[in-house]
């Protein structure tokens, strides 16, 4: 259990660029980690009603600060972790507290960074609920394939969790690449890779043009799958109802997915009028390609609170969807 020790805060909190970040937001996630520090990322919406609860507003351990996203007083943080967050620029003040920028969660024993609630810009990084869901789909995809996958590719990475999930699950521990047009998406999972002691390499490009004739034994990827007014990168997938970058990506990563390899992509998808429309389009564009898949309904009914905007007026639902398509 963490005891936390008083320390002055400093009147100023630096900022600092990704390269200065680096060192010390790594080693802020192995002090959490050996301390023992976990916590499992709620949906948004639970996160704003548990912190609007009074008893909540202000944070009294790490796992509010770091996970419920909570203003805490600098006197209650530990030396070491408020040096750390002060070199890694993650700081920002609320008056007498400090703020959190960004937040830990935990997922298989593994501690990934990502933006602090409520990820309201429009470059935010997102880990939650879709997250344990898509390294659930990875784990059962590498346990599927003949025989482990050499090369691996996380479209879209975000915090990198695909890829890195897909490496330790595979026996051979491959060498991932992580590609994002976020770049704080590509600093984080950058971050996220060197914590979980996972090689890969972080690549700006847009879904799998960029890769040419380059192949990959697995491509995966957990795109924005929701219509989004804001334009956010994580939410906003384009399209009538958000299907637009599954479909790109999935049109694109067939053309660089090696023989025997497997393309999973978690994504959502809206039902209007009963029909599944993201499964029509990707059943079309598979007949066409003549590629073998297999496609899930995982969850019926998630972000309802979304249907009530008017670009989701004619939709029954949102269901989270897995695509596995065999090369």
């Amino acid at each position: 259990m963490l005891r936390f020790r008083p320390m002055i805060a400093s009147s100023e909190i630096p900022t600092c660029s990704a390269s200065e970040a680096f060192a010390p937001l790594c080693e802020l996630g192995r002090v959490l980690h050996e301390a023992a520090y976990a916590f499992v990322t709620p949906t948004p919406l639970t996160i704003e009603r548990v912190n609007s609860r009074p008893e909540n507003a202000i944070a009294r351990s790490l796992r509010d600060f770091f996970g419920w996203s909570r203003p805490i007083s600098p006197d209650l943080l530990q030396p070491d972790v408020l040096k750390l967050a002060c070199d890694a620029g993650i700081l920002q003040q609320r008056g007498s507290l400090v703020a959190s920028k960004v937040r830990f969660s935990s997922l298989s024993g593994m501690l990934f960074v990502h933006s602090a609630f409520p990820t309201a810009s429009a470059d935010s990084v997102f880990f939650g609920p879709d997250t344990y869901r898509f390294a659930g789909l990875i784990e059962r995809t590498v346990a599927g394939l003949r025989s482990p996958p050499r090369s691996v590719l996380d479209v879209g990475c975000g915090t990198g969790v695909g890829g890195i999930v897909a490496s330790r699950a595979a026996t051979n521990r491959p060498f991932a690449v992580l590609s994002d047009i976020n770049p704080i998406a590509l600093h984080l999972a950058r971050v996220n890779a060197h914590l979980a002691e996972t090689p890969a390499v972080t690549l700006a490009a847009d879904v799998c043009a960029a890769f040419g004739r380059r192949k990959f034994d697995l491509i995966i990827s957990n795109p924005p799958y929701l219509r989004d007014s804001a334009h956010r990168l994580y939410r906003d997938g384009g399209g009538a109802f958000g299907e637009g970058l599954s479909l790109r990506i999935l049109s694109e990563g067939l053309a660089c997915l090696a023989p025997g390899g497997r393309l999973a992509i978690y994504t959502g998808s809206a039902i209007v009028d009963g029909h599944d429309l993201f499964r029509e389009q990707t059943e079309k564009l598979l007949a066409e390609a003549g590629h073998v898949y297999e496609y899930e309904e995982m969850d019926p009914d998630v972000f309802g609170e979304e249907l009530g905007a008017a670009s989701y007026c004619k939709v029954d639902r949102i269901a989270v969807v897995s695509l596995v398509v065999y090369g």
